[in-house]
């Protein structure tokens, strides 16, 4: 069985004082992608290039204290991939592939961050920019092996997937355009969304981010943003799927499936 997780950290340092690491430890995860590490290689090593007995493999932005993205792998990766080729969007950190190839397979484990762009239109032009040089990344991607992808997608699919969707239908991720990348990358390119296909009727379980403002935590007015994409043979080992509550690492919550798969 392999125990994947997926957390955006919001800050790896910050995650680590609230209890990270050690809830890392006592989970049996055998493979987590962590997004937002807000760090440099300079701030990781020798504290965090391991975690709970697995191996770091990162994309640092190049920005001081912005994005970042990393894959932590308890099995060794016969390749390791950073970037999609993108400078713009390399840059920041986004995406990190690891692959576990054989003469039988050929399989990856990626970690990726997701643009924002509720901070300003600029980013939500850059958002809709990334997800438009993305799709045709991840078809080439399918076409040849398959592959999980966690990570802050940063969309909101549909209305289950997030408390006030009315009055959210102008705003980032939620935006129809948004919303239609989704449907276009689970219909047209038949990527698997494995928490909504394990756990189909999900509503507020299913949320993994809530917003800083007001009481958001407290009143579980929560997005799910936070995904598992599997190629089908992959999502079909899918067996179970939870979000973590019980304690707060960041304003997301650790997305955890376990996969009928060795690495």
């Amino acid at each position: 069985m392999l125990r994947l997780v997926s957390l955006n950290l919001n800050g790896i340092r910050s995650a680590a004082n609230k209890g990270w690491v050690e809830w890392a430890e006592k989970s049996a995860i055998d493979c987590m992608g962590v997004q937002e590490l807000k760090a440099q290689a300079a701030d990781l090593g020798g504290r965090f290039d391991q975690v709970a007995g697995l191996k770091g493999h990162f994309h640092y932005a190049d920005k001081k204290g912005y994005s970042g993205v990393g894959l932590y792998t308890r099995g060794t990766p016969s390749d390791v991939i950073t970037g999609i080729g993108e400078p713009e969007f390399d840059a920041e950190g986004r995406y990190v592939e690891a692959r576990f190839d054989t003469p039988q397979r050929k399989l990856s484990i990626i970690s990726c961050y997701f643009p924002s762009g509720s901070s300003s239109d600029e980013r939500q032009q850059a958002k809709f920019r990334f997800l438009a040089l993305f799709y045709p990344y991840l078809e080439l991607l399918k076409a040849t092996r398959e592959f999980i992808l966690v990570g802050d997608v940063n969309i909101a699919h549909r209305e289950i997937d997030l408390k006030n969707w009315k009055s959210n239908q102008k705003n980032s991720g939620f935006l129809p355009e948004e919303r239609a990348w989704m449907s276009r990358a689970l219909d047209e390119l038949g990527l698997v969304d494995v928490h909504r296909t394990l756990r189909p009727d999900d509503t507020g379980e299913a949320y993994t981010w809530w917003s800083n403002r007001g009481q958001a935590w407290a009143n579980n007015v929560g997005w799910r943003i936070d995904y598992h994409l599997a190629t089908p043979a992959l999502a079909a080992l899918a067996r179970s799927a939870s979000v973590y509550k019980a304690q707060r690492f960041s304003d997301h919550a650790p997305l955890t499936v376990d996969y009928e798969l060795s690495l």
